[in-house]
């Protein structure tokens, strides 16, 4: 069946980068609904206006239901698992849920006519870098579980396109950070494994002392290097990419970052003098498989999608972040209240 849809289908929409773009989309007037088993996210934050399904992606007979009544027409893919560690203690969780319920997905938008596919990949299927800045002519090679399942979906994706017509694009994010400007929607995993959130709370006495995984790297301060990229900007470049698949092209991968890497010292530092107070920190041993340098090279962005991120700056990426916790804090204290 081919259908006339209008509506952009997001799997994975009340997680972290899923939210902000389902909040985008709507903001530029496009029709939503979201598809979230809740796992990994929380429709707290999002607009009631958008219509959230908590089911699986993959139960075809309920992705179905979802494309014939809300006439889905483009799906931007953010659904799947993202924790490092827990994929190389759980593979085949990794695989079963990143790959396996992502071509049961695929299936169902093949016999929907659903021609767009928008997915949100990784930076972790180039494993450890040779060359810096990353073009995405790079050698893939992950070093983990969660980086060769997003591979492995983009390897899927691109033979369907080339069997079936699909249209995609893979968008390769680097280190994605930062929260909503208004301080609505912020990231928020269980346990939490990103630098940004760990070391300001670490600097609001909400957790343990910020561990340093090595001092030896051959960067300028030891530490590692990682190219941060603000959650806003990631959603502006879905929203652009998605245009142009509607429009019918195919993009395949594209890097999502900023060319501009930061340290974890500098990250310790800039945030020390957002809160107005020193961060605690210890300094430990390397952590095995972390390269010393990840940074994107965003040309290809720039170039097809006529974009620039306009909030990846280290201070304001902190900023936004520290005013969403500050905000959700203070809700959390009014509900206690009353």
């Amino acid at each position: 069946m081919i259908t006339d849809g209008t509506t952009i289908l997001v799997t994975g929409g009340a997680g972290f980068v899923g939210s902000h773009f389902a909040r985008a989309a709507v903001d530029a007037g496009r029709s939503v609904v979201i598809l979230d088993d809740l796992s990994g996210g929380t429709p707290a934050s999002l607009p009631p206006a958008i219509p959230l399904v908590v089911g699986d992606i993959g139960d075809a007979r309920l992705v179905r239901r979802i494309c014939a009544s809300h006439r889905v027409g483009a799906v931007a893919h953010f659904a799947g698992k993202i924790q490092v560690g827990e994929s190389v203690l759980r593979p085949d969780l990794y695989f079963n849920v990143n790959l396996v319920r992502t071509l049961a997905l695929l299936e169902v938008l093949r016999d929907r006519g659903v021609a767009a596919c928008l997915f949100s990949s990784t930076a972790a299927v180039y494993g450890t870098p040779e060359q810096i800045p990353i073009p995405e002519h790079a050698r893939r090679e992950p070093v983990n579980p969660y980086g060769a399942s997003k591979l492995s979906v983009e390897l899927a994706l691109d033979a369907w396109g080339r069997a079936y017509g699909l249209r995609w694009a893979a968008l390769r994010y680097f280190n994605a950070a930062g929260a909503h400007p208004d301080g609505t929607l912020r990231e928020s995993h269980e346990p939490e494994t990103h630098l940004i959130p760990i070391v300001l709370d670490a600097g609001l006495g909400l957790r343990a002392p910020v561990s340093i995984y090595g001092s030896d790297y051959p960067t300028p301060d030891g530490t590692c290097i990682r190219d941060y990229i603000h959650v806003q900007d990631l959603a502006t470049a879905h929203l652009l990419a998605l245009t142009r698949l509607e429009a019918g092209e195919t993009l395949g991968p594209i890097n999502l970052g900023t060319g501009r890497g930061y340290s974890v010292r500098e990250v310790i530092d800039t945030a020390s003098a957002v809160l107005g107070v020193e961060i605690p920190h210890v300094v430990g041993p390397r952590r095995e498989g972390d390269p010393p340098v990840l940074v994107a090279d965003p040309s290809r962005a720039i170039a097809t999608l006529q974009w620039q991120p306009t909030r990846s700056d280290l201070r304001t990426i902190l900023e936004d972040a520290l005013r969403s916790r500050r905000t959700v804090r203070a809700r959390s204290v009014a509900t206690r209240g009353r």
